[in-house]
C-alpha cells in the first residue's frame, strides 16, 4: 500500500487558516508558518507529520493529503481537530 509524506499547519478558526493561505501566497515559508501558528505538536518540526498510508489519519485530512501532488499545498481542511493546511512533502 502506497505511503506518503506531509506535513501541515493545524489551527482552530477558518480566519487564522485563510491569514495562514495568505501568508503562504505572500512568500512565508510552510515551516515557519507551523513553528508560529499551529496548534499541534509537530509545528515546533515545522508541521512534518512523517508518513503514513490510508486508514490512519481521519478522513478529510487523508482524501485531501493524498489528492495533493508533491509540493503542493491545500487549501483549509476542516476536521474535528479544526483546520488543516496539508504539504504533501513525499510519495
Amino acid at each position: 500500500m502506497k505511503e506518503i509524506r506531509a506535513s501541515h499547519i493545524l489551527v482552530e478558526k477558518e480566519y487564522e487558516a485563510e491569514d495562514v493561505l495568505k501568508k503562504l501566497s505572500e512568500g512565508c515559508t510552510f515551516e515557519s508558518l507551523a513553528k508560529s501558528y499551529s496548534k499541534c505538536p509537530s509545528g515546533e518540526e515545522g508541521g512534518d507529520l512523517g508518513s503514513f498510508r490510508k486508514g490512519q489519519m481521519v478522513a478529510a485530512f487523508e482524501e485531501a493529503a493524498f489528492a495533493l501532488k508533491v509540493g503542493e499545498i491545500s487549501g483549509a481542511v476542516r476536521t474535528q481537530f479544526g483546520y488543516h493546511i496539508i504539504k504533501r512533502t513525499e510519495v
